[in-house]
This record gives structure tokens, C-alpha cells and sequence, in this order.
């Protein structure tokens, strides 16, 4: 009888482990919408605030986020994104960035922009998409655009920025200082009537563009002018955060 009892007990115990791994696997299963984006890992804390919606919340994994979002990561923290063509964004502890345009589909293409107000940004992005491709990491003195690659940026708090290729190219445009008509200077002089005088005005995007290959880097300046681009070593860029990218990148 007792030989009975433990048996039907073992039965009972592997029904029931059954059950909650299958109740498990539901719980991580997370459809991505053409406008989704899916949070597929955090540590440490992560703040959402969402378009018309008061007061932030706390990310965890599986949550989704969308076009609008607003994201600060705190301190100690990294954060993993899944975009919907499966694209792979990071950013580090204390950073901030928005999700401008989220759109992605094997039909109508990819057009993802996320802007990075300040930290540390990795794209992992995805090779495998038809139609029209565009994936910009975006700052607030430069655009790096991509089809397919594996790229940084880091943002800092005098808007200064670097940004490092890993494989594929990058496409890095931007501007460089508002420009202020200047003051005149010298003696006195005969001036004309009242007429329109044209304000300060954000030089364009379109004033410097750099093709940055494979194991190179560009650091664009507070003021928004870029240093030349130059090449870079594995053995300087090795840190906690470039290692735990790698080791991530490795998994997919």
C-alpha cells in the first residue's frame, strides 16, 4: 500500500510540474505588433511615460512599449529591446531615449527612429527585411543611420556624442553650431529702414555626412562638428557594457 501511495504521489508531483512549465512558457510567449516594441530584458529599475498618459511606470520583461514612449533607465541598470522586424537595441544605466518612429513589417518594410537624449545605446540590427529600410539612432548633433549592422552610440550631457561600428556601416550625417549673423563693429555708419532680419537658424543635416566601416568610430562635438573618423582596437574598446553586448549579440 505504501508502494501505491508514492507512486500515485510522483504521478501527482509531474502532472503538476507539467502544468507550470506550460504556464510558464505561456507567460513568456509576447506577440510583436507591427508598432510594438517588446522589453525583453532589464536589470535594475526602467521609467516609462507614455503619450496622453499621466505619470511614469516601471518596465519589466515582456512589457511592451510603443511610438511615443519616453525611457530613462536608473542607475546600474541595462535594457533590452526587441524591435518587430527582431532587431536588437540596448542601452546602459542613465539613459534616456524615445521611441519617435516604430513601424516594421516584410511587406511594407522598416522605418525605426529612436532619439537617445543622453547614455549608452547598442544596435543590434536585423539583415532580414524587404522594401523600404530605415533604422536611425538619432542624438541631438547627429543621425547614424543603417540597413543592417551592429553599432553604438553614446550620448553625453554637454550633447557631445561617439559612435562606434562593430560590422556593416553606418551612415553619420549632422550639423554643427547655430549660426548668428554677426555684430557689426567700427565706427558709426548710415543704417537702412526697418527690414526683415533672419534669425538664428540650426545649420543643416546635410553639412557633413560620414560612411563609418566596420571597427571605425567618429566623435561629433558639443557644438555638433565632427572630429575625423579613425579606426579603433578591440583591446581599447573593452569594457563591462561592450562585453555584455558581445555576449548578448552572440545568443542570437
Amino acid at each position: 500500500m505504501r508502494k501505491i501511495i508514492m507512486m500515485v504521489l510522483c504521478h501527482l508531483l509531474v502532472v503538476l510540474w507539467a502544468q507550470h512549465g506550460q504556464a510558464a512558457a505561456r507567460t513568456m510567449t509576447v506577440k510583436i505588433g507591427r508598432g510594438d516594441v517588446v522589453v525583453a530584458h532589464v536589470e535594475g529599475s526602467a521609467q516609462v511615460l507614455s503619450e496622453g498618459k499621466d505619470g511614469t511606470r516601471t518596465l519589466k520583461a515582456n512589457d511592451l512599449l510603443k511610438k511615443g514612449d519616453e525611457v530613462s533607465t536608473g542607475p546600474k541598470a541595462r535594457m533590452e529591446l526587441v524591435m518587430p522586424d527582431k532587431s536588437q537595441l540596448r542601452f546602459a544605466d542613465n539613459s534616456r531615449f524615445r521611441l519617435v518612429q516604430i513601424d516594421a513589417g516584410e511587406e511594407q518594410g522598416r522605418d525605426v527612429k529612436v532619439h537617445v537624449a543622453i547614455g549608452k545605446a547598442w544596435a543590434n540590427v536585423s539583415k532580414s527585411i524587404a522594401g523600404k529600410s530605415n533604422f536611425e539612432l538619432t542624438c541631438e548633433n547627429a543621425v547614424a543611420g543603417v540597413r543592417g549592422t551592429v553599432y553604438r552610440m553614446n550620448v553625453n550631457e554637454d550633447k557631445s556624442a561617439l559612435i562606434k561600428v562593430y560590422d556593416g556601416t553606418v551612415n553619420v550625417a549632422g550639423g554643427g553650431p547655430a549660426f548668428v549673423p554677426p555684430v557689426p563693429v567700427g565706427p558709426p555708419q548710415k543704417i537702412a529702414g526697418p527690414h526683415t532680419v533672419p534669425g538664428p537658424r540650426k545649420v543643416t543635416m546635410e553639412e557633413w555626412t560620414f560612411i563609418i566601416k566596420s571597427m571605425q568610430q567618429i566623435v561629433i562635438r558639443s557644438d555638433g562638428t565632427p572630429e575625423k573618423p579613425r579606426d579603433f582596437t578591440e583591446q581599447e574598446d573593452r569594457d563591462d557594457w561592450v562585453e555584455w553586448n558581445k555576449k548578448r549579440d552572440s545568443n542570437i
